[in-house]
């Protein structure tokens, strides 16, 4: 099992995961959610994370190509995740510049959502969210998809569990299926964008306990 978390914003946040071995480390780069970071912000957690055992990834929503890989050269990001509309033409650009790996988001609220993940090819993890509304974020609602509808799901490529994932339920997701990876943000936050430090380790003192 590998775990991810997304938002991160500062030195004092990303060194607490890397003392809970957290593998990733997501910076996003949508302007309109709270845990945007600019590329400064972004080179600083890079240059701290280098040569310690957490990888950063850089996440994008619906943004233009030429953005991505400005971003993606100027970081030397080796890992992104899309978390919009992107298809599979669009991930195609994206590896045909670069070497990076990528995490695909599919957003479900019921069993036909699923049927998305046919849709992708070029991607090398899923990562299933819950499904926003209208007038909701893309990601980071602290609002969990249905997980019985993974119940006799298989998956071609490995994949993270996101939405609502918090101390109170991490445990319950194996009753459920069995992810590759968790992905975790609004769960370990006092406020949205704000990622509590003593929210982290309580989570992974508790889950590590079972």
């Amino acid at each position: 099992m590998f775990y991810k978390i997304c938002g991160i914003k500062n030195i004092d946040t990303l060194s607490c995961c890397i003392e809970n071995k957290v593998d990733f480390f997501g910076m996003i780069f949508y302007e309109k959610s709270p845990r945007y970071i600019n590329l400064e912000q972004a080179e600083k957690l890079l240059n701290y994370s280098q040569h310690k055992n957490i990888d950063p990834v850089g996440v994008f929503f619906n943004e233009n190509i030429d953005i991505v890989k400005n971003i993606v050269k100027k970081l030397n990001l080796k890992i992104v995740q899309f978390h919009g509309n992107e298809d599979n033409n669009y991930l195609n650009k994206i590896k045909s510049y670069s070497e990076v790996k990528i995490i695909k988001s599919i957003s479900v609220g019921e069993k036909e959502d699923l049927k998305k993940i046919d849709d992708y090819q070029s991607n090398d993890y899923f990562l299933l969210d819950y499904k926003p509304k209208k007038n909701e974020l893309p990601g980071g609602n602290s609002k969990q998809f249905d997980w019985e509808l993974l119940l006799g799901i298989n998956f071609n490529k490995p994949w993270f569990i996101s939405g609502g994932i918090n101390i109170d339920n991490i445990n319950k997701i194996k009753n459920y299926s069995n992810p590759d990876g968790i992905d975790l943000s609004s769960g370990v936050e006092e406020s949205p964008g704000i990622k509590k430090i003593d929210m982290i380790n309580s989570l992974f003192n508790k889950y590590y306990e079972k």
